[in-house]
């Protein structure tokens, strides 16, 4: 048996074998670690770009109790953890000598996390932000349902794509910006997209989807441009695309979205995802 304590390795597949059936017990809110892992582990390693990504799981009794995962270059995200779990944490990676830029987490942990790093380390923590998890209940689909259709894109779409996701990154005031260059490691690659189109044909809103992954799909992004909104176009490429998760198998499909967006939680609700639980994202000066 191995000893209690966190164990940190480089290796994605070693990772997965000790806590994979930790992360797909609670597979909503262990969203992000599942996708980032099977990205990795599907794509390569520098799935995220170059560098080693970082994988840590503690272990007591011979059973993971949490975990993390750091991405080259980006901060740590750590599975749900007690204060004292977050202080351990914080004290056995400050003694090893790493430096974070951010911390994003379940928002209970994240903040026990960053003030444990602050006390460990002297790096002052700021809230950038937090967001809403849901995940869906019943699908209600949207009545009345605007003309048109849903269209998976296909490769013959990419450069549409591009240009619709570099307008989402630029409507919410993401970075970087989403270019052919860019691309292969960008949040989106990995995704599999759908447009909702008018009845002559006109893309006029996009949602993505991850690949399903221990029951798991998550929606991200969902966009439609400004001078199109208010006409019902995301409530029906989000509901086109929750079910075609459900056809294939998900047992939850899950979403987050920005708090301080009533349109958008709202339109949610209504079409039947509950909210789980908050996250948050604080940095380090």
């Amino acid at each position: 048996m191995r000893p209690d304590g966190w164990h940190l390795t480089h290796d994605v597949d070693e990772h997965l074998a000790r806590a994979g059936d930790f992360l797909r017990s609670r597979p909503a809110p262990h969203t992000m670690p599942l996708t980032v892992i099977e990205r990795l582990r599907t794509d390569g390693p520098d799935a995220y770009g170059a560098g080693a990504a970082v994988f840590g799981r503690l272990e007591r009794a011979g059973e993971v109790r949490a975990a993390f995962h750091r991405l080259p270059a980006r901060g740590l995200s750590p599975t749900a953890l007690t204060p004292e779990g977050a202080d351990g944490l914080a004290a056995h990676l400050a003694g090893l000598g790493y430096a974070l830029p951010y911390v994003s987490a379940e928002h209970r942990t994240a903040a026990s996390f960053a003030d444990a790093w602050q006390r460990h380390t002297g790096a002052t923590p700021t809230l950038r932000g937090r967001l809403h998890l849901y995940r869906l209940g019943t699908l209600t689909p949207p009545e009345p349902r605007p003309a048109g259709r849903g269209r998976v894109l296909g490769a013959a779409d990419h450069d549409a794509l591009l240009r619709w996701c570099d307008g989402f990154v630029t409507a919410v005031g993401e970075t970087p910006a989403v270019d052919a260059g860019s691309w292969a490691t960008s949040r989106f690659a990995d995704k599999r997209f759908t447009f909702w189109e008018a009845p002559d044909g006109t893309p006029v809103s996009l949602a993505g989807c991850t690949a399903p992954v221990g029951g798991m799909v998550r929606v991200d992004p969902v966009y439609t441009p400004a001078h199109l909104r208010g006409r019902g176009y995301a409530g029906a490429v989000t509901a086109e695309v929750s079910r075609a998760a459900l056809a294939a198998g998900a047992t939850d499909v899950v979403l987050f979205t920005n708090p301080a967006n009533a349109t958008s939680n709202a339109l949610y609700r209504r079409l039947g995802y509950v909210r789980v639980t908050d996250f948050a994202v604080y940095d380090f000066a």
